[in-house]
């Protein structure tokens, strides 16, 4: 990690660190989906095979990928699971739209757009993706998505308040965009701004819970604020959601420790009895 993404806790052991700032990508992994929007992988794969969502072609049918325009597919579902919609309703919904727009999705040939160029040449570590999404911007091209990764760009500069107000500018045009919200809190925490960065983690928690990364770092922040049930119950969760972490037994040396410190916290906490003091008599 570059060093304004690096987290230092005081926990008694090297603490790794999760807090990466998150990007639009041009295409994701089955992972990367799961850990975005909590899906099981049984299910996307299902659901790509039913045709419900689309992968990129690909000659290994096991190495599914998937392009910006799945990414959105998938964010309509975590739309509709916000509303309440069981993932069965879901993919009812999603089967729905899928045979309206059926006839518009023969494969055609199209140029790309100011946006889908900036992700492409983004990722290659070209330069001129931030004049691209600073054009997709104003042409009104998945603003929130521009400025979010423009923002990344600007923190690669070392240029912090001008990320921020990207940052900022992206929940302007889309108040629920997740990966704003993570990555105002990761600019908050390294500045120091542990409340400012524990509403942003919230507000990203509460529009995609099963976003494992987002409750580490909140555990950091809720460590630093000194609110250890808090920091217990967020590195559980993340526990939970992250089974197969290859740190887990250092997750799990975290979590004892907490539980000691809480505990002793706790102690301190409870009034002492009150001590009688007796005359002597003479």
């Amino acid at each position: 990690m570059s060093d304004n993404e690096s987290k230092i806790l005081r926990f008694p052991a090297a603490t790794p660190s999760k807090a990466d700032y998150q990007r639009v990508k041009s295409t994701y992994t089955v992972e990367e989906i799961k850990q975005l929007f909590g899906l099981s992988e049984r299910l996307i794969r299902r659901w790509t095979a039913q045709g419900v969502v689309h992968a990129m072609p690909s000659e290994d049918p096991a190495d599914l990928r998937y392009d910006f325009h799945s990414l959105t597919q998938f964010r309509r579902v975590r739309e509709l699971r916000g509303q309440g919609l069981t993932l069965k309703q879901v993919e009812a919904e999603l089967q729905g739209q899928m045979n309206l727009f059926k006839p518009r999705r023969a494969a055609v040939a199209h140029l790309l757009t100011p946006f889908e160029e900036a992700l492409v040449l983004h990722e290659q570590g070209d330069d001129r993706a931030a004049g691209l999404y600073r054009e997709a911007i104003v042409e009104g091209d998945n603003v929130a998505d521009a400025y979010c990764n423009l923002g990344i760009i600007e923190l690669e500069q070392k240029r912090v308040p001008k990320a921020l107000d990207c940052f900022t500018l992206a929940l302007k045009n889309e108040p629920r965009h997740v990966e704003a919200h993570y990555d105002l809190a990761n600019l908050y925490f390294d500045s120091g701004e542990l409340r400012l960065a524990r509403l942003h983690y919230e507000s990203a928690a509460e529009l995609e819970p099963s976003f494992s990364p987002l409750y580490y770092n909140l555990a950091l922040v809720y460590y630093e604020l000194q609110d250890l049930d808090a920091a217990c119950a967020a590195l559980h969760r993340y526990k939970d959601l992250a089974p197969a972490d290859e740190e887990m037994k250092l997750i799990d040396e975290l979590l004892k420790w907490l539980d000691q410190a809480r505990d002793l916290a706790k102690r301190s906490e409870s009034p002492r009895p009150t001590q009688t003091k007796h005359s002597s008599s003479h």
